[in-house]
């Protein structure tokens, strides 16, 4: 397995441009994407196996690794949640996977959300970090269309090493994850 298509263009053409954007003197010192964390909340995963095993069969299958099960910590009594119920899953990706996965997000997942008009700027973090919610699985080319038995939803959060919301910004902005233009 070869570097990735957009790793490879980080390093020879986002580096420079944010060394230069930024004012770095020291290419180590341009913020970069350390990991990527994709997570799933299944609310009726207690009452429902299968859709648990749904959930973690299209999480496995959209970044390429076993996804972790998440477990409810407290017990909510109002949200018939025991402790130890199994309540959603999750991915940590890092390096070439993590790569893969944002270049598949930006080049082909984002373009067939529809009426899609961009993500929300401001939905850093206050240290760099990147966090953004997608509705359905099946913007993903690995999910089957005529497969999906339910919708599934996701959260998304691209953690940078970026200390600021506008290093952060200037990073996904060069790397292409396509923001919305202020109105």
């Amino acid at each position: 397995m070869g570097q990735s298509r957009l790793k490879a263009r980080y390093q020879e053409a986002v580096v420079p441009q944010l060394q230069q954007e930024l004012g770095d003197k020291n290419r180590h010192s341009v913020p970069r994407v350390t990991r990527i964390v994709i997570s799933m909340g299944i609310k009726t995963a207690s009452s429902d196996a299968k859709r648990l095993e749904a959930a973690l069969a299209d999480l496995g299958a959209i970044s390429g690794q076993k996804p972790v099960v998440s477990k409810a910590r407290l017990a909510i009594s109002g949200f018939r949640l025991r402790e130890g119920m199994e309540v959603g899953a999750f991915v940590t990706l890092r390096k070439e996977r993590m790569y893969e996965f944002l270049d598949r997000l930006i080049s082909v997942a984002l373009p067939r959300v529809r009426d899609f008009r961009g993500l929300n700027p401001k939905s850093f973090d206050g240290r760099g970090n990147f966090s953004f919610g997608l509705s359905e699985q099946g913007i993903f080319p690995e999910i089957e269309g005529d497969k999906i038995t339910y919708q599934q939803g996701m959260n998304i959060t691209i953690v940078t090493t970026a200390g600021t919301n506008d290093r952060g910004r200037a990073l996904l902005k060069a790397i292409g994850i396509p923001f919305k233009r202020p109105e």
